[in-house]
């Protein structure tokens, strides 16, 4: 690495006052943009957008301290950082061009040493369909009812499930584990259309048609203790069923206020939805920004419940190997590491599609993470992360059409050690 420059933490730093009183410390957040700033100095003051790849944090800063920043461009475009203070390490990570986020750049399983299988497949995957057919769709879905766009939607699966031969190759792989048996081409079509289904119930819940649906919930009462203590809670779901049914339940449980933190473009896709009713959305929290963090902060420190998906990595965010339906995968740790450090408690929540109009929220505890000694906090994450895993194979057996990852998803599971595993 090549010192680039250094950074020194005024005493007057605004940031400085509300963290911590009696005890000055720097946030890393704030650390992280001025890295970024003193970055964009030595670069000639051209501004740059950047995502963080990978963030670790080794020592609290303090106020009168010089920082040491040094960077090593990767061969993708990425960018290797390290903050040091009189030779102690700071802070370590990653930072992504944004294009290169967004897919202008090779990958990050281009880089050594970290591959990413899960994040080279999904966020490179081309979407198929066009703009003009989803309005078409979303036109008709609206005018003609339900029912009608059910039946429009069997021509719909059809087109995915013939033209979709790498999708339909993966959903095999997964059948044939969640399944324990060889799956048949109607097990397939059956997992695209269920698949389907839900995207098209997600139209009508951004347009509050809760009518239309019979939503039942497993967990009720855990649900409204939690509600009633407040706090704020993480709710950690997979591409599992339909998280966006929690909508339908939000007005039979008053206070239950849920954001959502995921990465952009899952982020606009769902904000598409909601267009003609922005007030129907949910606030969506952008994931790689500075203030990501603080904004999730924030919704819990007003009682909010922050939800997650958790069962996708990308681009260098930490994760861990764990046993998936008999084969490791990676996870990532991100989510359950957030909440451990905000000492939240974490549940696992989904909406599982049961044909029709039929949904069940399942909401099961996951962790409780408000009063973990920091010596036990890495291992309290490793045991949590192993039970979501449990808890989303579970369903994934008793509700095997509703998982929707149509990639390989145990890619590089055969030529690495299991012994990473959580």
């Amino acid at each position: 690495m090549r010192v680039l420059t250094t950074l020194e933490v005024d005493a007057g730093h605004p940031a400085l006052a509300g963290h911590f009183p009696g005890s000055p410390v720097l946030p890393g957040v704030v650390l992280l943009d001025e890295a970024l700033r003193a970055l964009e100095r030595a670069n000639g003051g051209a501004p740059q957008r950047w995502t963080i790849g990978a963030a670790k944090f080794l020592k609290p800063v303090q106020p009168g301290e010089t920082l040491t920043l040094e960077c090593e461009p990767l061969p993708n475009g990425s960018m290797r950082f390290a903050i040091s203070s009189a030779g102690r390490a700071v802070a370590t990570g990653v930072l992504r061009a944004a294009d290169e986020a967004d897919g202008g750049a090779p990958g990050a399983q281009d880089m050594p040493g970290a591959p990413r299988t899960s994040d080279a497949q999904w966020a490179g995957a081309r979407e198929r369909g066009s703009a003009v057919l989803f309005s078409i769709m979303v036109f008709l879905s609206l005018t003609l009812g339900r029912r009608v766009a059910r039946g429009l939607l069997y021509g719909i699966a059809g087109y995915f499930f013939l033209f979709a031969p790498r999708a339909r190759r993966c959903s095999r792989q997964y059948l044939a584990r969640a399944l324990a048996r060889e799956p048949r081409t109607r097990d397939v079509f059956r997992h695209v259309f269920t698949f389907a289904s839900t995207i098209l119930d997600r139209l009508y819940l951004a347009h509050e048609r809760y009518e239309l649906f019979e939503v039942t919930v497993a967990g009720a009462p855990l649900l409204r203790s939690i509600v009633e203590r407040g706090g704020g809670a993480f709710l950690l779901g997979a591409h599992l069923g339909s998280f966006e049914i929690m909508s339908a339940i939000g007005r039979q449980q008053p206070g239950l206020k849920v954001a959502m933190a995921m990465h952009e473009d899952a982020a606009s896709k769902m904000n598409a939805l909601a267009v003609t009713n922005p007030a129907s959305a949910p606030e969506i929290i952008p994931l790689g920004h500075l203030e990501a963090m603080l904004r999730i902060r924030d919704c819990l420190d007003a009682g909010g419940f922050v939800g997650m998906l958790a069962d996708r990595t990308i681009g260098e965010a930490p994760a861990v190997r764990v046993s998936f339906l008999g084969l490791p995968a990676l996870f990532p740790s991100g989510p359950m590491r957030a909440a451990a450090a905000l000492r939240r408690r974490v549940f696992f929540m989904s909406g599982l599609y049961r044909g029709g109009n039929r949904y069940t929220i399942v909401f099961r505890e996951i962790a409780d993470f408000s009063a973990v000694a920091r010596s036990e906090r890495e291992r309290q994450v490793n045991a949590a992360i192993g039970r979501y895993v449990a808890l989303l194979e579970e369903y994934c057996r008793s509700d095997p059409y509703n998982w929707f990852n149509f990639y390989d998803f145990w890619h590089d599971a055969a030529d690495r050690s299991p012994g990473a595993a959580a």
